[in-house]
């Protein structure tokens, strides 16, 4: 049976982490083998009683000080002992059988690097927002490409799953971003066998909340996704000047909706 490794980072997460702590545990139940790796920044709350109540023989909890989100998920990403691998942040969640359906995706593309799907948006309280967003990055999958990628991050991170092989070529996360560290790493992995969608059903929910880091700091995460585009496609590339007015109207729609957030 094959290994898939989930990694999840977490600081201080006691409001969401059991509900993530608990689709990871679903999925043991549709027949996948699943590590999961909890990398904790040093909790001060209930996060390691919860990590405890979901406890399971292929579960590691460790918890220490690390220099933040990217630096943790590496860790993770190097213990883990997957054939397969992945991450989930400490408030999203997956659906049920999304790591079964990745895993037979991948197995079904041997040559592709790795798989994505479905991801909606939620909020705090887990109701589905932002329908227009989830619109626009699904509009593109039929159009899947390594030139669109570089034009514009369609792929949600809690809905992809890569090889490790794949992972080994790419290297680990970069440190020195604050926000892209998974577009970077979605660029890089591409260079190694591109990608498969799983189609729908949804594999996972990203959760959006004012004081997450999408949302307070969607102007950093869209320049240093521009960035990357760049590095990856080279500053005068086509796509690099079309991610340019892409990431200008991106930023532009977060503004107008974060004014309507405010009370």
């Amino acid at each position: 049976m094959k290994r898939i490794s989930v990694v999840t980072p977490c600081l201080n997460s006691e409001r969401y982490i059991e509900q993530t702590l608990r689709s990871v545990a679903m999925q043991r139940d549709d027949g996948v083998e699943v590590e999961h790796l909890v990398i904790d920044g040093g909790s001060a709350d209930g996060t390691a009683a919860l990590v405890a109540k979901y406890a399971h023989p292929h579960t590691h909890y460790i918890s220490s000080r690390d220099g933040g989100p990217a630096e943790a998920i590496n860790k993770g990403l190097c213990m883990a002992s997957g054939d397969y691998l992945c991450w989930l942040n400490s408030d999203d969640v997956y659906a049920p059988r999304a790591l079964v359906r990745a895993v037979e995706a991948l197995e079904a593309h041997p040559e592709k690097a790795f798989c994505f799907g479905h991801c909606p948006i939620i909020d705090a309280d887990g109701r589905e927002i932002r329908r227009l967003i989830t619109f626009f990055k699904e509009f593109w999958y039929p159009l899947s490409s390594r030139f669109v990628i570089r034009v514009l991050n369609y792929i949600s991170q809690p809905a992809m799953v890569f090889r490790r092989s794949a992972f080994e070529l790419a290297g680990p996360l970069r440190t020195d971003l604050h926000a892209a560290w998974d577009y970077d790493l979605t660029l890089r992995l591409w260079r190694h066998g591109g990608c498969v969608r799983v189609k729908r059903p949804a594999m996972a929910c990203f959760r959006w909340t004012p004081h997450s880091i999408s949302g307070r700091g969607y102007k950093r995460q869209f320049a240093e996704e521009l960035a990357c585009a760049v590095d990856d496609a080279g500053k005068w590339a086509f796509s690099s000047i079309v991610h340019r007015f892409v990431c200008w109207g991106i930023v532009l729609c977060y503004g107008l909706m974060s004014r309507g957030n405010r009370p």
